[in-house]
């Protein structure tokens, strides 16, 4: 069985979806709340529902609002050098998720440009590609600093940059993601989508957070059924 005819390219979020990785994402989340404060932003609007990126993004938005636009200068490029500190901390630790290879391999040999779009960083990236053997074997790779800071995910914008690079349309892609970010960034894209459960959503998660319109596997190797 084959994909949807309308798919012509695959990509993959990479922590917690074709990855296993320790990123540990409250003190990613603590950069931008530190950031924010000190140039001023009161706590109580510093509203982290939905991520850091867009923490960061509302917390911009009241700098301007409040007539500090200037203070907001340079903000998204000191925390994601602070942020790669953090991704980098546990880089030598990460491993590709049982099937993930696998199934990578079989999409290719199927005629399928593969990708990843990731919300770390290029360095992040390549470090834990390449030490899992796999960054070559991918036809594109997206990271968060490739582009302006507002064009990551969940940005329609970020899956747009990928199909680019795999000389595809994003409505062409089916991307596969492990949160609500990852949706979010598929559905603005018109791209087809497929949740798994090996990272930060249960099941439970993406039918109470989402809804039972998402798709769900276990994990990246299960795609093979699919296939």
């Amino acid at each position: 069985m084959a994909l949807d005819f309308r798919i012509k390219a695959v990509g993959f979020d990479m922590d917690g979806t074709f990855m296993h990785t320790r990123v540990d994402y409250v003190k990613m989340d603590n950069i931008v709340t530190d950031e924010l404060l000190s140039l001023g932003v009161p706590e109580t609007d510093i509203d982290r529902r939905d991520g850091s990126k867009m923490a960061m993004e509302r917390g911009i938005a009241w700098l301007i609002v409040h007539g500090r636009a200037d203070a907001a200068a340079g903000i998204r490029e000191r925390v994601g050098v602070r942020a790669t500190a953090v991704e980098l901390e546990h880089a030598d630790e990460a491993e590709p998720f049982p099937g993930s290879i696998d199934t990578l391999r079989l999409l290719k040999k199927r005629g399928y440009p593969v990708g990843v779009l990731t919300r770390g960083s290029r360095q992040y990236a390549e470090t834990v590609l390449g030490n899992a053997g796999v960054l070559k074997e991918f036809d594109a790779v997206v990271a968060r600093d490739d582009y302006p800071e507002e064009d990551s995910k969940p940005s329609p914008m970020a899956l747009r940059h990928l199909g680019k690079r795999l000389g595809v349309p994003a409505e062409n892609i089916l991307y596969l993601g492990d949160h609500k970010v990852d949706w979010m960034t598929a559905d603005a894209a018109g791209a087809e989508f497929i949740g798994v459960t090996s990272g930060s959503y249960s099941q439970q998660d993406w039918e109470t957070k989402i809804g039972p319109q998402v798709r769900t596997i276990g994990c990246v190797g299960d795609l093979r059924d699919l296939l």
